[in-house]
């Protein structure tokens, strides 16, 4: 790896290092998540964001964290500032373009969700011309130099304004919906990947599209409700209820459910403590509505947690579990 990679390694390492301090001192604290949020935008300067999420299970967490809080704007926004400052600058001597980061802020909050008590660390700041803007294409990842690296709970999420196409994205994101592109860890990047090529979009040509599908649904509809109007009804006119999605809980008996969890445990340790909801299903031949109904109640009894990664549910086995 280029001393460039090195340095991109070390940036978002000791990034996670300075927002981790908390779980460093706070025993017991081991369960973290940090995202790496990217906003592109037209000009070629991004807004990052970058987001730590530490679970508080004790009351020494919570005074942890808390004391963190108080020193994050005269302690530790500083000595961020100053890496990403020199990480910018070598980028810059990389790309042979000019670029600075400035209008550092941070925020140190308490959440209360349905899987615990969070503390959340958010450092948001400008980079400019992060990206190169030739007025039509919107192209970024060259200040990447040396490669990225994402450790594990760690995600990499970039998005596009408004009003553009994505052209390529190398390597393939994990995830992409609606002008977002997520790359999870645990993972490495090769020398100034990720890489995003956006264009600018001509004539709106989907709006027109979608707008043509509704008129002729909605002429289709009114075609067909015209019709129905003259048909005597089969039912009496008893509303027929509308079928569950099939990933709606359904009940198992009780001498079912104790084999299902067995073998969802097992899966579990075997995956390494985690795996997607819908990776689970498919691993072990589980209907949806079978599964959500037993993941749901390991969850109620705290045997494992629903972490939300975009539109999926990464299923966590708590640690004593393990």
């Amino acid at each position: 790896m280029s001393a460039t990679g090195r340095r991109w390694c070390f940036v978002l390492f000791v990034l996670a290092v300075c927002l981790a301090v908390p779980a460093v001192c706070a025993e017991g604290i081991q369960d973290y998540s940090t995202t790496y949020t990217i906003k592109l935008q037209d000009s070629g300067t991004a807004l990052w964001n970058v987001e730590y999420r530490t679970p508080l299970s004790t009351d020494s967490d919570t005074a942890a964290f808390e004391q963190y809080a108080a020193t994050l704007d005269s302690v530790y926004l500083p000595q961020i500032e100053n890496l990403m400052q020199s990480s910018a600058e070598q980028a810059a001597s990389a790309t042979s373009r000019q670029m600075s980061v400035g209008n550092f802020s941070g925020t140190a909050v308490v959440q209360t969700t349905p899987t615990g008590k969070f503390g959340i660390i958010s450092i948001v700041f400008f980079w400019t011309n992060f990206s190169v803007s030739s007025g039509t294409t919107l192209t970024t990842g060259d200040a990447f130099a040396g490669g990225l690296y994402l450790s594990k709970d760690t995600a990499l999420v970039i998005r596009y304004p408004e009003g553009y196409t994505l052209v390529s994205a190398e390597p393939a994101p994990d995830q992409e919906d609606r002008a977002t592109l997520a790359w999870y860890g645990l993972r490495s990047f090769d020398t100034g990947k990720p890489s995003v090529i956006l264009e600018k979009s001509g004539i709106p040509l989907l709006p027109i599209a979608v707008a043509g599908i509704i008129i002729i649904a909605a002429a289709a509809g009114l075609a067909f409700y015209r019709r129905k109007k003259q048909e005597p009804d089969p039912t009496g006119g008893a509303a027929e209820p509308p079928e569950d999605p099939d990933d709606t809980p359904t009940p198992i008996p009780e001498a079912d459910r104790l084999g299902l969890e067995e073998k969802l445990l097992r899966q579990l340790r075997a995956s390494g403590g985690e795996q997607f909801q819908s990776e689970l299903g498919r691993a072990l031949g589980i209907p949806k509505s079978t599964l959500s109904s037993a993941l749901n109640d390991l969850n109620q009894r705290g045997i494992i947690v629903k972490v939300k990664k975009g539109r999926e549910n990464l299923i966590r086995l708590d640690e004593k579990y393990r």
